[in-house]
């Protein structure tokens, strides 16, 4: 029952990322078609907030409800994980996943109203955080270290950075095939 309990727990993980991955990448394309002229504007964000829609509460939330319900019932059964410095650090960890999938909730919230509160810029930098997270998790998991997670943390800022300075590095293409 357990092993099938986790390879629940991890299927569903997975579909969580792959919505938060994508509703952010939708996000981006929301507010950038804000920017079109009529009416190719009112088409393509009438067809974002129906492809957020059905991916947020179809995959996501679900997903992230089921990951949740399964963990609990690992936890359940074998609850000496919690006493154990890793799957300590991991539950910080997916305390900031939930802090970031209700930010994500929000954001999903005000482009469904039509309100543009954040660039394209932003989002594209928000949606390395879900990216950040994963890293961590599945690092901890794998070498259920407490130790070993300081050198992971480390790696994630790194990896961070790399992906800040590609992002600028891809911005700078953009602009140039822009003008």
């Amino acid at each position: 029952m357990y092993e099938y309990l986790k390879s629940l727990h991890l299927i569903f993980v997975i579909t969580w990322f792959a919505g938060l991955f994508y509703i952010v990448r939708l996000f981006v394309y929301q507010i950038e078609a804000n920017d079109k002229p009529s009416p190719e504007k009112e088409i393509l964000q009438k067809q974002y907030q129906i492809m957020t829609y059905r991916l947020w509460y179809i995959i996501t939330w679900p997903s992230a409800v089921l990951a949740t319900i399964f963990a609990l019932s690992l936890l359940h059964l074998n609850p000496a994980f919690l006493e154990m410095p890793w799957m300590q650090v991991k539950l910080g960890f997916v305390v900031l996943l939930f802090i970031y999938h209700f930010k994500c909730q929000k954001i999903y919230t005000e482009l469904q109203n039509n309100q543009v509160n954040y660039s394209s810029t932003f989002m594209r930098l928000w949606n390395e955080g879900a990216t950040i997270i994963l890293f961590a998790v599945v690092f901890l998991v794998i070498l259920k270290n407490a130790i070993n997670w300081i050198y992971g943390v480390i790696g994630i800022i790194l990896f961070s950075i790399i992906i800040m300075l590609g992002f600028k590095f891809y911005k700078r293409i953009r602009n140039k095939k822009s003008d």
